[in-house]
């Protein structure tokens, strides 16, 4: 028994050899005037399919494992997880206790949803065995695009492992920089760009599209996708040569096609249809859907998941046919915009709200302004960066009349979240205008169809009802399309079942003068530039529509901020006077924020951040920061307090934080005895500065005689007395820094000072 369990480990020790060590085989061509390097066979020996992609020195692994299920799902089980390592661009994480990297980031689910979302649509629609693709970053060079390079190695590494998909794609981003379509631009390019646009495709059709922008026209986005197209060509042909020299596998697969079918559909074809046309229109429940299920099931000895099934399609079926004839399950016309109604300020201690209803959509959009301090702080492979505007999208399970777990945001919320607060990136404020960090949470109340849309438009409303300064409104509408073979229509606005029956799901957003944001998603091979310039058309006339709709109700940003807003101001000072506001060891800034009651913010650039819950606190601390910071000058007026008085003069405080000395012989064009017979604490009284002496000491003069002088190298003390604690008088006088002495600058017809080495003179009588 021990030698056939020492036989069959040592045979599985040979197989797990020649597996790990097959011969390496690569391929390279160029991309965008750059080398692409595909590489199999020497890596990950056990997955269905594996490529390493290089691109520079980006370097991703891609690998593919095929596994059959032994239950229907319902769906095509594939997952996309792509795994960001810090390690690819030399880091260790920042947390003190955890340096593992835990749950993925934001950027690395959208990063996944991305490449999901190019591959998903060449599988047939009743695949049914399990796909699980995983792309991991190896190396980062802070200049190519991660994301862009799996998804071209996750459609090599699927070529390989011989699952019925028709690909491969190309992918690509193209960015415009003054006016010049560059394909695959560096990251460091891509700051000047106007456009930043991720394109899947397949031949001559376009399988997804992602995009962020500056107000740009539908023209300059048609002409970014058939300069991509270019490229994609180049790499489908790439990664076909590198197919044919590997040679790809030829899996079994698994289906969930059902034979009866079409006795289904003549069965309950009917009674299918006018749910699905009571459904957009809220007139039907899901509850009735599972009956009909109940019964297919039951009348045909099929699984769950075979009705399901068969129920989906006959749906699909019979709403195509009359969306083709251009008759929509609502009763509206193809270009016909859902009734929209708009709130806003509607919850009183938010900063700014609004509620976006659209049919039967319907979002809560909900605004709040804090210290830059609040931004975001995000650490990947290529360094660390800070968001200043979040936006989030939640869409509970109510919202389509269901229950379900609520907790963390799934992918799908991440993903609408992010095209939301990209669509409106490009209107905000710049922080020197608007010194805010900015918190949008959009709450799907209700949802039928282009809920991502929805937060776009209630989320604009709500920055403006906030009082953010935005250039323009944004407005987002939800194309979609249903095509068969020449015959086609394009939809605006689409519904919910709309959406689940037909081939696109082309989301657009911008203002009255551009596009800020695109994302498409299809289910079809021919959908073809022509079809989508014809889209965006008419996305623009619907686009327009709903911005009228918005304007209507509210045509600016609200003039002030809510009363329950942080006021914040923004100051720029010289870095060599950042320790002045400081103080030494934090005593003046702590100080200012003491009596003022206002947070403060000082980073090493100089840039002083001033946030409190009022403005009469910004405004105070605001004056004293100026204050301390302002450079007097010789000459310059002031209108000052007076702060101490002593024997030999005044102290006026001209700034805040900042004070002078009126010496006793410039408080008056006449003789004074006493500063008090003159000036009194509190006073408000206008002075001149004379000079800065060498020690930075103001010297101040409330003589208005142009003719009366004094010696300006008097020093600014006066007799020494034991009560006296400025370190600025007469306890250091003659006294230079470092010891030196000096020579008495006040008159001594006035004062008798005792200097070592000069005696008082005294007469005899004195004496007596």
């Amino acid at each position: 028994m021990l030698d056939k369990e020492r036989m069959k480990k040592e045979t599985q020790k040979k197989v797990t050899q020649v597996k790990m060590t097959r011969e390496k085989i690569t391929h390279e061509f160029e991309v965008a005037g750059r080398k692409l390097i595909f590489s199999t066979g020497d890596i990950a020996g056990f997955a269905s399919g594996a490529v390493m992609a290089r691109y520079g020195d980006l370097i991703v692994l891609a690998t593919v494992v095929v596994k059959p299920l032994l239950n229907d799902p319902g769906y095509m089980p594939m997952t996309v997880d792509y795994v960001e390592r810090l390690y690819a661009g030399g880091r260790i994480k920042g947390s003190q206790w955890v340096k593992r990297e835990g749950r993925p980031s934001d950027e690395a689910i959208l990063s996944g949803r991305l490449i999901d979302r190019s591959l998903r649509p060449l599988f047939p629609k009743d695949y049914r065995d399990e796909v699980q693709v995983v792309l991991t970053t190896l190396s980062v060079d802070a200049e190519n695009d991660p994301a862009v390079l799996s998804a071209v190695a996750a459609s090599a590494a699927l070529a390989l492992a011989g699952t019925p998909w028709k690909g491969p794609v190309g992918v690509v981003r193209v960015g415009a920089i003054n006016g010049d379509f560059i394909i695959n631009p560096l990251e460091s390019e891509l700051k000047f760009s106007d456009l930043d646009l991720v394109v899947t495709g397949h031949d001559e059709s376009i399988l997804m599209l992602e995009a962020g922008s500056r107000e740009i026209s539908e023209e300059k986005i048609i002409g970014a996708i058939t300069a991509a197209q270019r490229e994609i060509k180049v790499i489908q042909t790439g990664i076909n040569e590198f197919v044919q020299k590997v040679g790809a596998k030829q899996l079994p697969t698994s289906s969930a096609k059902i034979k009866e079918s079409a006795e289904i559909d003549k069965k309950y074809g009917d009674q299918i249809e006018e749910w699905a046309i009571g459904r957009a229109t809220n007139r039907t429940s899901e509850q009735e859907a599972a009956a009909i299920k109940a019964a297919i099931k039951e009348d045909f000895h099929i699984t769950d998941q075979q009705a399901s099934f068969v129920f989906e399609e006959i749906v699909r079926k019979r709403l195509r046919d009359k969306l083709l004839k251009g008759i929509r399950p609502d009763g509206r016309k193809p270009e016909e915009i859902r009734q929209i109604t708009v709130q806003t300020g509607i919850l009183p201690r938010t900063h700014g709200s609004a509620i976006f209803t659209r049919g039967q959509t319907q979002a809560l959009s909900v605004a709040t302004l804090g210290a830059p301090s609040l931004e975001q702080k995000i650490e990947s492979a290529e360094g660390e960066e800070t968001k200043r505007y979040m936006h989030y999208y939640s869409m509970p399970p109510y919202a389509t009349g269901e229950t379900g777990r609520i907790g963390s945001p799934n992918r799908r919320e991440i993903g609408h979240g992010a095209l939301a607060e990209r669509a409106l990136m490009p209107v905000l404020p710049s922080e020197e205008k608007f010194p805010y960090a900015i918190h949008v949470v959009s709450e799907i109340l209700s949802s039928n169809g282009s809920t991502s849309m929805a937060s776009t438009c209630g989320s604009t409303l709500a920055l403006m009802d906030a009082g953010v300064p935005i250039s323009r409104p944004v407005a987002g509408i939800a194309m979609g399309l249903v095509i068969d073979k020449d015959n086609f229509v394009v939809l605006s606005d689409i519904a919910g079942i709309e959406d689940g029956s037909g081939d696109m799901d082309f989301k657009v957003a911008g203002t009255s003068e551009g596009i800020t944001a695109i994302q498409l998603d299809v289910k079809t091979l021919e959908l073809t530039v022509a079809i989508l310039e014809q889209a965006l058309e008419k996305a623009k006339v619907g686009r327009m529509h709903i911005l009228a709709k918005i304007t209507e109700h509210l045509a600016a940003p609200r003039e002030k901020l809510s009363e329950y807003a942080p006021r914040i101001v923004m100051l720029h000072i010289p870095t060599e006077l950042i320790g002045e506001v400081i103080g030494p060891g934090g005593r003046m800034i702590r100080k200012i924020m003491a009596d003022s009651g206002a947070q403060i913010e000082v980073e090493d650039d100089g840039t002083v951040n001033i946030s409190g819950v009022s403005d009469e606190s910004v405004l105070k601390a605001r004056s004293v920061i100026e204050g301390l910071t302002k450079k007097v000058q010789p000459g310059e007026v002031y209108e000052g307090e007076v702060k101490r008085i002593q024997p030999f003069g005044a102290f006026v405080e001209i700034l805040p934080g900042k004070d002078g000395l009126v010496h006793i012989s410039d408080l008056s064009d006449s003789f004074v005895n006493d500063p008090n017979e003159v000036v009194s604490i509190g006073q408000k009284v206008t002075v001149k500065v004379k000079e800065i002496d060498e020690l930075g000491r103001i010297n101040l003069t409330m003589r208005n005689g142009e003719g009366a002088k004094t010696d300006d190298r008097r020093d600014r003390g006066g007799p020494v007395r034991s009560d006296r604690n400025d370190s600025r008088g007469p306890r250091n006088f003659g006294r230079r820094p470092g010891g030196m002495s000096r020579a008495p600058h006040f008159p001594i017809s006035r004062f008798m000072p005792e200097r070592r080495g000069v005696r008082p003179f005294r007469s005899r009588r004195d004496e007596r």
